[in-house]
């Protein structure tokens, strides 16, 4: 019967230190700190954060080519950085325009002097790179 007693009284105290334990403040900012980044998911397994990843990270079609511009192209063609040439300025693109639109999208898909392939929007798609570069000649005639 004393076995019996201990073992209740044991469980009975496992169980109320697990519904009234909790963290201090200070130790709520520290697990979150310490919290792991990522998780490992094995093939076959529901993995809910790699899921969520995919899924974000789905192309949801096209983007706009002053969007693409707006956030990758902007830099050094607003700029002139490296000797960009910058939108709007017909007298400096006016030479590679004449080179036609083929051999501009092959530079700026494959990179040239100073630009490095697809400039800085390395996921962008070869059609969404042609429609920018469509768009900044545009812009510059």
């Amino acid at each position: 019967m004393k076995t019996t007693v201990k073992a209740i009284t044991a469980m009975l105290a496992m169980v109320f230190a697990g519904t009234v334990w909790s963290l201090t403040p200070a130790e709520e900012k520290i697990a979150e700190r310490i919290k792991p980044v990522g998780e490992v998911c094995v093939e076959g397994q529901e993995c809910k954060a790699a899921q969520a990843a995919v899924a974000a990270a789905a192309p949801s079609g096209p983007r706009e080519p002053a969007d693409i511009y707006a956030s990758k192209c902007f830099a050094c063609h607003d700029t002139g950085v490296a000797n960009a040439p910058k939108k709007g300025d017909a007298a400096a693109w006016g030479p590679r325009i004449e080179q036609g639109m083929e051999t501009l999208v092959t530079h700026a898909i494959n990179g040239i002097r100073g630009m490095p392939p697809r400039g800085t929007c390395g996921d962008c798609s070869d059609d969404e790179i042609k429609a920018t570069v469509e768009f900044i000649v545009e812009q510059s005639q």
